[in-house]
């Protein structure tokens, strides 16, 4: 494994496959993960929760449940279709998913965690990885998360990413429970250093690349959620800051015409909408002239019935526009200068 892992953090309703196939056209190593799919929607389910293109890898699948047989049986699937990874959900603090006993509550459970780790572990060659918070309601002190890292760890589990808030499972909503609870990295870094021979990543508050710096200092892997759906581009020096890949990032206007590219496809050959496409993309320019045009055409338009893939192209023009606008009323400033 590799001694350092960024990774986008699974997003419910955000990281779906087109999300992951337009990051992946920002930085070709960091682990993406799929939003959390329950077992009993890839048991029960209707539709293909599986489905992700072959650009992504590396990909990791984020799974819902708790129960050995069923995880064992979509971890099982997992590699069949062809994922980097499977990753067991014990963060998410929704009443929804509590009712289906998943989720953060199962930090209440370790043994419970450990039983799915070794009936998934039992079924594929694939890394199996716990994704939790650092404890929940009342069990929230180190000791708590200790005992949760020691059990699990002992059914085989090498790799645990950490948020480093705790969750309140009442009194909080999902969103509340992503701000309200303070940030405690400390404990995080405490655990690496208790557990050095685990491969343990931390998420909740990275902002920046320095951010990013300055927990590698303590522990393997830093895991990057809202920031990026916010601001994609941040992922542009990844790849040569931290997977020592110097390829050639390309450029936001690239990737735009690589994403129409895309979005041709999938609404040719699989009836997807460009709006399921285009609302991934509205934090590309974020930072640049012409940021709040380009998010402003996409919202307005995209939604808009036949719209097509031209929504892209035309968002590029009408940004293009405003910046060369902005180029011509900054040099005629300069001008009047030194007129």
């Amino acid at each position: 494994m590799l001694n350092r892992t960024i990774s986008v953090a699974p997003m419910l309703d955000w990281t779906d496959k087109h999300c992951r196939y337009f990051l992946r056209q920002v930085s070709q190593h960091s682990l993406l993960y799929t939003e959390m799919v329950t077992t009993g929607a890839i048991i029960f389910g209707k539709g293909d929760y599986l489905a992700f293109n072959d650009e992504e890898h590396p990909v990791a699948l984020q799974l819902g449940g708790s129960d050995p047989a069923d995880m064992a049986r979509c971890a099982a699937l997992a590699q069949e279709r062809g994922y980097d990874e499977v990753n067991i959900n014990v963060g998410c603090p929704s009443d929804r998913v509590q009712n289906g006993r998943f989720g953060a509550c199962l930090m209440a459970e370790p043994e419970t965690v450990a039983s799915c780790v070794s009936a998934m572990q039992a079924e594929v060659d694939i890394p199996v990885t716990v994704k939790s918070r650092i404890g929940i309601d009342e069990m929230d002190e180190y000791e708590d998360l200790t005992k949760f890292i020691d059990v699990v760890a002992a059914s085989g589990c090498e790799t645990f990413i950490v948020h480093a808030r705790k969750a309140w499972l009442k009194g909080l909503s999902p969103k509340e429970n992503r701000d309200v609870p303070p940030l405690i990295y400390d404990r995080v870094y405490h655990l690496k250093e208790q557990f050095p021979d685990l491969h343990i990543s931390i998420n909740g508050g990275v902002k920046t690349l320095g951010d990013v710096d300055l927990h590698l200092q303590h522990i393997d892997g830093v895991m990057i959620g809202r920031e990026v759906y916010s601001n994609p581009y941040i992922l542009a020096e990844v790849d040569g800051r931290y997977y020592q890949d110097g390829h050639d990032v390309p450029s936001r206007h690239q990737i735009v015409a690589n994403m129409i590219e895309y979005a041709q496809v999938q609404i040719e050959q699989h009836d997807a909408r460009i709006w399921h496409i285009a609302r991934h993309m509205l934090g590309l320019f974020q930072g640049q002239a012409g940021a709040r045009i380009w998010r402003r055409y996409l919202s307005q338009n995209g939604t808009q019935r036949g719209t097509g893939v031209e929504l892209l192209s035309q968002a590029l023009e009408t940004l293009d526009e405003a910046q060369a606008a902005a180029h011509k009323y900054q040099n005629d400033i300069k001008a009047e200068r030194v007129g």
